[in-house]
């Protein structure tokens, strides 16, 4: 399976046995929207909720923070998310929180997992058929292991300030990384010193599907995709896009997860604002 997929592809492996499909849909409180209650109103056929929302460690008091492998197990075998699934996740959240899943699922190893490219909106768009109410898959052994090279902690970022070894890229907006444009965690303004702005809107076409080939490769102009790369944004989301983003070019990026969150409500980091 493709690491991003098609509606078309989809609607024809609806059904299949070893296929979960998965509703990562994670929205904020402030846009008055419920992401619980929008799958019930309505969802592709046989998807299931995740709720990314609570897939995190709820003992840290950041926002997103990467969950333990006893917490992902608990959370993702009675989904029928564990070993030997094909995964297909979906959203329909403006941060684009398919990539979010996605992140997680595969540095823990949980089987073959892919994006559905535009997401819920696409596949309405279409006129595809919509299930509602709440549904399950066949509850599934999981076994995950975490591979510690997807993520970076602040003692790494810090460490990185001085070697250049890494290349930080950061998905929040300009005005977010420039610092023109308050926190809303409430953070200090700016960014890590040496990090790149590249929005994540940027990665998708004006239809809301991910761009590919030369389009993609644009995004990370003046970036050296050979070198190691390492996505942030505000709290650990959105930089998930970055990741899948190299992912489809046939890189690797490794994410902070603690982002700017951690990093600019710490008043012994070194910060910057401007371009």
């Amino acid at each position: 399976m493709d690491s991003l997929v098609s509606t078309a592809w989809l609607a024809d492996a609806l059904g299949t046995p070893d296929l979960v499909i998965v509703d990562a849909t994670m929205l904020a409180a402030d846009l008055g929207r419920d992401a619980r209650a929008e799958y019930r109103a309505g969802h592709i056929p046989g998807a299931v909720f995740l709720n990314l929302a609570e897939l995190r460690d709820a003992a840290s008091p950041l926002p997103n923070t990467l969950p333990d492998a006893a917490t992902m197990a608990a959370h993702l075998a009675p989904l029928g998310i564990g070993n030997g699934a094909r995964i297909v996740l979906y959203d329909d959240a403006p941060w684009r929180t398919a990539a979010r899943g996605w992140w997680l699922l595969r540095s823990y190893g949980i089987g073959d997992v892919a994006i559905l490219d535009g997401g819920l909106a696409r596949w309405r768009a279409e006129g595809r058929p919509l299930a509602t109410g709440d549904e399950t898959s066949p509850s599934r052994p999981v076994t995950p292991t975490f591979n510690e090279a997807r993520l970076r902690t602040m003692a790494q970022v810090r460490a990185n300030l001085a070697s250049g070894a890494e290349q930080l890229l950061d998905a929040r907006s300009a005005a977010r990384f420039t610092g023109e444009e308050a926190d809303p965690h409430g953070a200090a303004p700016g960014h890590i010193p040496g990090a790149r702005s590249i929005p994540y809107p940027r990665f998708f076409a004006a239809d809301g599907t991910w761009k590919r080939g030369d389009a993609l490769r644009a995004v990370f102009e003046d970036i050296d995709l050979d070198a190691p790369l390492v996505a942030t944004c505000g709290s650990g989301v959105t930089a998930a896009v970055i990741a899948f983003g190299a992912h489809l070019l046939g890189r690797e990026a490794a994410l902070y997860d603690g982002s700017w969150t951690e990093w600019g409500s710490d008043p012994t980091t070194q910060k910057v604002t401007g371009a």
